[in-house]
């Protein structure tokens, strides 16, 4: 997997925290650059953690499925990925609340990095560089996170289920990359 391979999946699974922290930023009205990183950190810090977790289970059977790794990829993504649209094409409205308290970020947290979790399985898969991966993700996730806060405190839910359309497009389209390189198409 290729930087720019990288950098497009990590964009796609920060689509999740993106839109919560956004909402985020809504429910805080004036923010400041704490509120910010603290959001950064959580969502950075669990879309880093979740992959590492994901990697490491997979590595246990990676052997098992060499020849159907391209195939699990594609469906894990795939589902992710029509998810995320799912959500973002019904848009409904989270109730998030204003608290940036250890509770509410650490389980909003778990929430969004859920399919970064299964992504680290896949990473497994296709013998990825775990550390030099997961680093990149979670600060890709620190950064949007952070942006969506301001976001969110200037424009609201206007761009929530944007969010999630778009990243859960980019995950559908790097699974049938996958898939296809799997294959033997390219």
């Amino acid at each position: 997997m290729g930087i720019l391979e990288l950098f497009i999946l990590a964009v796609g699974l920060s689509m999740d925290a993106f839109a919560v922290s956004v909402c985020k930023g809504l429910s805080l009205g004036k923010i400041n650059i704490k509120h910010m990183c603290i959001a950064g950190a959580w969502f950075g810090g669990f879309q880093a953690l979740m992959p590492l977790i994901g990697y490491l289970l997979g590595t246990r059977f990676a052997s098992l499925v060499d020849a159907y790794d391209h195939w699990i990829a594609f469906a894990l993504l795939l589902v992710i990925g029509l998810n995320m649209i799912r959500e973002g094409i019904k848009g409904e409205e989270d109730s998030v609340d204003a608290s940036m308290g250890v509770k509410t970020m650490f389980l909003m947290a778990v929430a969004t990095s859920i399919d970064a979790l299964a992504v680290g399985v896949t990473f497994a898969f296709l013998e990825v560089q775990i550390i030099p991966a997961i680093i990149f993700i979670g600060c890709t996730t620190f950064i949007l996170s952070a942006i969506g806060v301001k976001v969110g405190s200037m424009f609201g839910y206007k761009y929530k289920s944007k969010a999630e359309i778009c990243g859960g497009i980019i995950l559908v389209i790097l699974g049938t990359k996958i898939l296809l390189e799997g294959l033997g198409v390219f």
